[in-house]
């Protein structure tokens, strides 16, 4: 397919640049809400509490929920849109995301916003798949990398809104009911996203379409129990007492390793698998989402810590907290866009430079609650956590162009699925590895300024352990070409 052109249906083709970038403004409004929806409602969770008069484990579920139903249709959804078309799968995912706002926004008792809840990270999973599927099959070579700059800075906007946001809602409409606009700030634009996308977004010609032969449903139905058995005790860590929790992981492992052989099977016989396990002899794709998924459990925790240490610590409001990480998400951001445009020409490099910077911006972050401990800790790491944000942007976006880079396009949504479910395991275990020691020094030493120096340091320890495996790739690439 030429760079400058792109299909769009049997009759036609979509010249130029502009169809495409408008195109991908619907895709990355889309991924905008289904993000925002994470961070905006971690600081509306005591307005909830006040008003519906949820318990602890309703709120626990109100975040983990949605990252459990997220995680487990990531997968099928991708494949589902590389067989069926992902323009009709990104449409019904958006109108369903957006339907189940509004059922969240109206919820009448906690279990009601749990239920609404679950199906909201159902969709958005149905979604986040289909949005990389798209830019693989609009773009190519620095033109895709650029696009996945774009998303990238996306990532760091959301994060930045969705605290100072969900701040600003509850300031405006009260502690009691201010929580529902959380959610309802997500309608106008999912009904805009749901009624431009079929008449912009690119469908694919009958020859671009894989041969289907099926749908894999023994194949769903092993990898969604094995990434649910993974997943729960990390997501239920707070909430689940005792040590039993714990052997859902090894059970989930086995459940993985069924899937692993099923999906061979069906490969062998010709059938269409869940998962076509020729992704991971790609060394690009199969280290790219190790390294994922390893700096994903360092990096999502750097908000959930900040957060509890400024409010819970410091007793921030939620809006000054939002503010706080500000600096990081401005960063990332900025740095994203940036490194959609660079990864062409510095490729894997780009990658471990960026990781080398969250690494110094997290220790002089650290080193400075040491020394600011008290009300002064914001100020003090504004500029670390400005640096880590900028390496974060330049390991995100370029991580995931690299990890695409020679993907199939008809593999395009099962690849982004794995990716994606990585880092959603990722997330989940870096929290709850984090909250632990996070959590067990306040308990012993109510000391919230210490406990968020050991986060971090445990933080550093996960963005170390994905530098080893940057730096494995780029000693890898260098062989190949010196060969």
């Amino acid at each position: 397919m030429s760079p400058s052109r792109v299909r769009v249906g049997a009759g036609g083709s979509m010249t130029a640049d502009r169809p495409r970038w408008e195109a991908l403004c619907v895709c990355l409004t889309a991924s905008f809400m289904t993000l925002l929806d994470v961070s905006i409602v971690n600081v509306a969770l005591p307005s909830i509490q006040h008003g519906l008069g949820a318990a602890p484990a309703d709120l626990s579920w109100v975040v983990s929920g949605y990252a459990l139903t997220f995680g487990l249709v990531l997968v099928p959804a991708g494949r589902f849109g590389d067989q069926r078309g992902r323009k009709n799968a990104f449409v019904l995912g958006i109108a369903l995301f957006t339907l189940a706002s509004a059922f969240c926004g109206l919820a009448q008792s906690p279990g009601w916003l749990v239920a609404s809840r679950l199906v909201q990270g159902a969709a958005a999973g149905w979604v986040t798949p289909q949005v990389f599927g798209l830019i693989q099959q609009m773009f190519e070579g620095a033109r895709r990398a650029r696009a996945f700059g774009m998303l990238g800075s996306v990532v760091g906007i959301a994060t930045a809104v969705g605290p100072v946001a969900g701040g600003l809602l509850i300031e405006a409409f009260g502690t009691g009911s201010g929580w529902r606009w959380v959610f309802y700030v997500n309608l106008p634009i999912g009904i805009a996203a749901t009624a431009l996308a079929p008449g912009i977004l690119p469908s694919k010609t009958t020859d671009e379409r894989p041969v289907h032969t099926g749908f894999d449903r023994a194949g769903v139905l092993l990898l969604g129990a094995g990434v649910v058995c993974v997943m729960l005790p990390f997501v239920q860590e707070q909430q689940w007492r005792g040590r039993g929790k714990w052997l859902l992981i090894p059970l989930g492992a086995l459940v993985l390793a069924a899937f692993w052989r099923w999906e061979g099977r069906q490969e062998q016989r010709g059938r269409t698998p869940a998962l076509d396990l020729r992704l991971f002899r790609l060394r690009s794709f199969s280290l790219g989402a190790l390294l994922a998924t390893v700096y994903f459990a360092g990096f999502t925790t750097v908000f959930f810590i900040y957060s509890l240490f400024l409010q819970s610590g410091l007793r921030y409001s939620a809006l000054q907290a939002g503010l706080a990480v500000v600096p990081f998400a401005v960063g990332s951001g900025f740095a994203a866009a940036a490194g959609g445009r660079l990864v062409v020409r510095y490729g894997r490099r780009l990658v471990v430079h960026g990781l080398l910077g969250v690494v110094l911006g997290l220790v002089g972050a650290l080193v400075a609650v040491r020394l600011v401990p008290g009300h002064g800790a914001p100020w003090a790491t504004a500029l670390p956590l400005l640096l880590a944000g900028l390496g974060s942007g330049l390991t995100i976006a370029p991580n995931t162009a690299l990890t695409l880079t020679e993907v199939p396009v008809e593999l395009a949504g099962a690849a982004a699925g794995v990716l994606q479910t990585g880092q959603r395991i990722g997330t989940a275990a870096g929290i709850a590895a984090v909250g632990a020691v996070f959590f067990a020094h306040v308990a012993n030493h109510h000391d919230w300024a210490g406990a968020l120096r050991l986060g971090f340091a445990t933080v550093v320890f996960f963005v170390l352990a994905a530098l080893v495996v940057a730096l494995a790739d780029l000693r890898a690439s260098r062989r190949t070409a010196a060969r």
